[in-house]
């Protein structure tokens, strides 16, 4: 149900300019190149099995759940959704519930298998100086821009302009064809665990369902900020800001 609303939510964010694509970076430790697609590449991503942008791996992470497969075992991985037109300034700085970063991870998280979120570089900005860490500002023709993106298009609740850049690590599947111990609830004796059917690895269908949450918290943020009672409301409503921000 959810990737249907975000099916749709991504239509009416295509009416207002943004695009929302996702893609795998990583599966069973085998990790995509520093690579990212563009708003166009959705296309060559949907082609790839494993959906994946660098092709270069395409084989390798086929290879690793083959390898699980073989093993009786299960793989997880890292998915990566970009949003790209997202103007500067939707979400809020000075309300915790109405945070766009604080929404996006919750949505996130609530992909199950999903065990860790990352806004932009996320934990690699944790080993860096402060001096190296954030994205300096720079006055160019264009107006105002930042020399990098390290904090993937989100910084004090609200987007910055740049394309959003949501992570996600998805951890292996729990039900395994190799039963892993447990405990018998009634005995409280050891026992194996359920053996079922299992998936090797799901994480190209979770880019899928990450990409929709993301466009459903997107299109949210974008009613409460340019809300009207009709399409033609909100376009009206959402370039009269655009307007707005280009004369500063």
């Amino acid at each position: 149900a959810r990737t249907v609303v975000g099916y749709l939510a991504k239509q009416l964010l295509g009416e207002l300019g943004v695009s929302v694509i996702s893609h795998v970076i990583a599966i069973g430790g085998v990790a995509a190149g520093q690579d990212r697609p563009t708003s166009s590449d959705g296309g060559v991503i949907d082609a790839s099995p494993v959906r994946t942008f660098d092709r270069s791996v395409e084989a390798a992470m086929v290879a690793a759940i083959d390898q699980a497969h073989e093993a009786r075992d299960t793989v997880g991985g890292v998915i990566e959704v970009l949003a790209f037109g997202v103007p500067a300034g939707v979400g809020s700085h000075v309300h915790w519930d109405r945070r766009l970063d604080a929404a996006l991870a919750a949505a996130m998280m609530s992909i199950p298998a999903i065990k860790g979120v990352a806004i932009g570089d996320g934990w690699e900005i944790a080993n860096l100086p402060g001096s190296v860490a954030h994205d300096e500002i720079d006055f160019v023709e264009s107006g105002f821009a930042r020399r990098t993106d390290r904090a993937g298009g989100l910084e004090g609740g609200m987007s910055t302009g740049q394309t959003i850049r949501v992570r996600g690590a998805m951890k292996p599947l729990s039900t395994l064809m190799r039963p892993l111990d447990t405990v018998d609830v009634i005995t409280e004796e050891p026992a194996l665990a359920i053996r079922e059917r299992s998936d090797v690895c799901a994480v190209p269908a979770a880019a899928v369902i990450a990409e929709s949450v993301v466009a459903f918290e997107l299109a949210s943020a974008f009613l409460e900020k340019f809300g009207g009672d009709s399409l033609v409301e909100i376009r009206r409503n959402h370039r009269g800001y655009l307007e707005q921000i280009r004369e500063y």
